[in-house]
């Protein structure tokens, strides 16, 4: 089986993002493998339901998560879609075949106390271009909420600092503006002084650069991140992801609109940004067992 055409179809035409594109391609790999070992099928038309409910059943014996499982039937089905779009098979064989539940997880985030120290340890840390670049990530992240390829892909010319906003390209290529504060903004322009003083400014125009003037990468990034939340939390995840989910979290928690946060979130549709809305349920769910008299 080849799928060429359909990484075409997902890049070209869906501009899904380049992870998204691997995973499917690695999914439909697998499966394409599985199905020529053990039934010898090379030909999507064989393919029925009851193979790739083996194949699925499979995957979750040999220890994958629901998840996981959930993903690369995704994936699958997406591809029979394409097919029948294309009218080389005539039914989806997916069609009524159940996907394994996906326990729900509840986003972790930082409280607003946490954040708080945070700004406090900032103020006390030193004047390098390294802590001052470090310290403008982390604070862009919580004040923003963008997402770790977001930041990683901004340059200067993004930055508008007359109406005090940010070009964002999201997720498919969709661009959206973010609003920054006037001490946010002080802050991007002199850690852009600093940085061209330093000579470290990129042809491209990248707004984050290393020390030695290259574009940002995910792992200094992500172990920048790791490294500042470690001094005020010890929860189990300490990713840019957590500084988003704080974002949205406190926003939520300070009255702003579910659709605001939608809309700086970059977020498809309502359903995705529902999710906080749980967390701040819980926490109501907390204060009332802890003070109200007839919660025990």
């Amino acid at each position: 089986m080849n799928f060429d055409v359909f990484i075409t179809y997902l890049t070209s035409e869906k501009r899904s993002s380049p992870h998204t594109i691997s995973a499917y391609q690695l999914d439909l790999e697998q499966f394409s493998s599985f199905c020529k070992s053990q039934y010898d099928i090379n030909d999507a038309n064989e393919i029925s339901a009851s193979i790739i409910r083996t194949w699925l059943a499979g995957l979750m014996e040999e220890g994958y998560s629901a998840t996981s499982v959930h993903r690369k039937s995704s994936s699958l089905n997406a591809w029979f879609r394409f097919l029948i779009k294309l009218g080389e098979i005539e039914k989806n064989p997916m069609k009524g075949l159940a996907k394994p539940k996906i326990p729900k997880r509840l986003p972790q985030y930082l409280e607003e106390s946490q954040t708080t120290e945070l700004q406090i340890k900032f103020e006390r840390a030193d004047n390098n271009f390294s802590s001052i670049r470090n310290e403008l990530q982390i604070s862009l992240f919580y004040e923003t909420g963008i997402r770790l390829s977001e930041l990683m892909n901004l340059r200067d010319r993004d930055i508008d600092f007359g109406l005090e906003q940010i070009k964002v390209l999201g997720k498919r290529n969709k661009m959206r503006y973010v609003p920054v504060g006037k001490r946010m903004t002080a802050q991007l322009q002199g850690y852009m002084d600093i940085r061209n003083d330093l000579g470290l400014s990129t042809a491209e125009g990248w707004l984050f650069v290393s020390d030695k003037g290259q574009k940002i990468s995910k792992s200094l990034v992500y172990s920048t991140v790791k490294t500042y939340l470690s001094t005020v939390t010890t929860q189990t995840k300490r990713s840019p992801h957590v500084l988003r989910h704080t974002f949205a979290t406190h926003m939520l928690n300070n009255g702003a609109d579910l659709n605001v946060i939608k809309e700086l979130l970059g977020h498809s549709s309502l359903a995705a940004t529902q999710v906080y809305t749980h967390n701040s349920i819980e926490k109501l769910k907390g204060i009332h067992s802890k003070l109200h008299p007839r919660s025990k």
